[in-house]
């Protein structure tokens, strides 16, 4: 079934590390911008049925119950929701309160992804989070009283002043919150950000304390009934974020807004990331990013991010050759990078901190016959 993504990319402030598209929030920008999403999920010409939908951002908890209705609807009425559909929403822990999220879960926002972060509110400021660790605490606790049981927490790693210690307290803390998913992303600084200078690099751990932040990470989340799924993502049993394992698995969705991408019908396409250009025309066609994606690369690349891996088979069945792969695969899983799995192989975590290199020689290796 379809996953259904929904960009919303208004924020109070924009943090000092984000290169997402989005921009600050000014007066009635949201109610504008949510009547040009509806009309671009309207004029879709396909449909069909979907399990899942993801508001991301940007800052989506800034729409008011009242927007998010009319969003929900236009979607159901473009497409046939599952009855278990996964919607979830990410949020901010300043811009909600009860009885907001109270009136997202009776609209059928059933996970709330709150952007946590850390549990130090020195390492709050100077990402530029509007909020601190309590406040954080205080909007879980109020999302639990509205009734979610399916609530998910990001967490930083390798950010400025950040040591092992304090990475595995946030861990520790944010794991504490009763949550049942987390993501923890390692620090990329990114072009033309506000973390784009000598000072604040000169403040970030180095490459091998990152790693050793993660590594770490991944066996307190394992320690604490977190188990890895995904590079960067966690879970308790059953748990899994739904919509984002469609992106990793090559199954279909669809995205609304801009900047958002979709893959459907056998092609990728995506919008511009100019937010007034759809606000003024929002069936504007997407530009189409590939009309026939490479299915054996993709395969590979988007497998191996999964904690499962790969199998020998699938790329036999993509056209690839798996028979050269013994001795490479060998060399990874003597080094540590790499395990054998039930007729394939996956990477370790050691071997996810180093995937780009690893997944390059497998491609070369399982060229097209």
């Amino acid at each position: 079934m379809l996953g259904i993504y929904l960009h919303v990319p208004f924020c109070v402030r924009r943090c000092n590390y984000c290169d997402f598209c989005s921009s600050v929030l000014e007066g009635g920008a949201l109610e504008e911008y949510a009547a040009a999403l509806v009309r671009s999920i309207e004029a879709f010409p396909g449909g069909g049925k979907a399990d899942s939908v993801y508001f991301g951002g940007g800052t989506p908890s800034l729409l008011p119950a009242g927007l998010l209705e009319k969003i929900m609807n236009a979607v159901g009425r473009k497409f046939s929701l599952s009855g278990d559909c996964e919607v979830t929403l990410e949020a901010n822990p300043n811009t909600v309160d009860e009885e907001k999220l109270r009136g997202y879960r009776s609209l059928g926002v059933n996970r709330i992804s709150f952007g946590i972060q850390s549990c130090k509110d020195n390492e709050l400021y100077t990402l530029g989070r509007l909020h601190s660790f309590s406040e954080a605490k205080r909007s879980v606790e109020a999302a639990q009283r509205a009734g979610f049981e399916n609530i998910s927490g990001d967490i930083m790693l390798g950010i400025p002043h950040q040591t092992p210690e304090t990475a595995l307290e946030s861990v520790h803390k944010i794991c504490g919150l009763g949550l049942c998913h987390v993501s923890a992303y390692m620090l990329k600084i990114e072009e033309g950000t506000r973390f784009d200078c000598p000072e604040i690099r000169a403040l970030c751990p180095d490459d091998d304390t990152v790693a050793d932040i993660y590594l770490a990470a991944v066996w307190e989340l394992s320690r604490l009934g977190f188990e890895q799924y995904e590079i960067s993502n966690f879970a308790r049993p059953g748990r899994e974020s739904r919509h984002n394992m469609k992106y990793w698995t090559g199954e279909e969705y669809i995205g609304f807004g801009p900047s958002a991408h979709s893959y459907y019908s056998g092609k990728r396409f995506y919008f511009t990331d100019d937010i007034a250009a759809f606000v003024k025309d929002p069936l504007e066609p997407a530009v189409t990013e590939d009309n026939a994606p490479d299915r054996l690369a993709e395969y590979v690349m988007l497998g191996l991010r999964l904690c499962k891996g790969i199998k020998l088979d699938g790329i036999e069945k993509l056209g690839g050759n798996a028979a050269g792969l013994g001795d490479l695969t060998q060399k990874y899983i003597a080094a540590g990078l790499m395990k054998k799995t039930a007729g394939g192989f996956a990477l370790t975590p050691e071997g996810f901190l180093v995937s780009n290199g690893i997944i390059a020689e497998i491609l070369d290796k399982t060229s097209k016959k």
